[in-house]
C-alpha cells in the first residue's frame, strides 16, 4: 500500500466513515455517509492538527489503495471498508 497526499476538493474520508468519538459540533460522532460539519467548503478539514480533532481522524492516513484515483472511488472503498468493519 503507497502512501499518497490528500486530493484537493475530496473529503471522501470526512463523508463515507462513521466516527463515534465526539467531533466539536458533533458531541455524538457522526454516522457513516453523512458529512462531517468540521469539513470545509473547500472539502478540508476545518481542525486538522488541532487537538480535539478525533484520534480516528488522525489515524486515517491517505494512500493510493484507499482514496483510488478519485472521490468517487473514495467514497466506494471507505464504504465497503465502512460495511465490512460494522458491528
Amino acid at each position: 500500500m503507497k502512501t499518497a497526499t490528500c486530493r484537493p476538493e475530496c473529503g471522501a474520508c470526512c463523508t463515507a466513515p462513521s466516527i463515534t468519538s465526539p467531533i466539536p459540533g458533533m458531541p455524538n460522532g457522526k454516522p457513516a455517509g453523512v458529512r462531517c460539519v468540521q469539513l470545509g467548503a473547500d472539502n478540508r478539514c476545518l481542525i486538522f492538527g488541532q487537538p480535539d480533532r478525533p484520534a480516528f481522524c488522525a489515524g486515517l492516513q491517505p494512500s493510493a489503495e484507499m482514496c483510488g484515483e478519485s472521490r468517487e472511488q473514495a467514497m466506494v472503498w471507505l464504504t465497503q471498508l465502512e460495511e465490512a468493519t460494522a458491528p
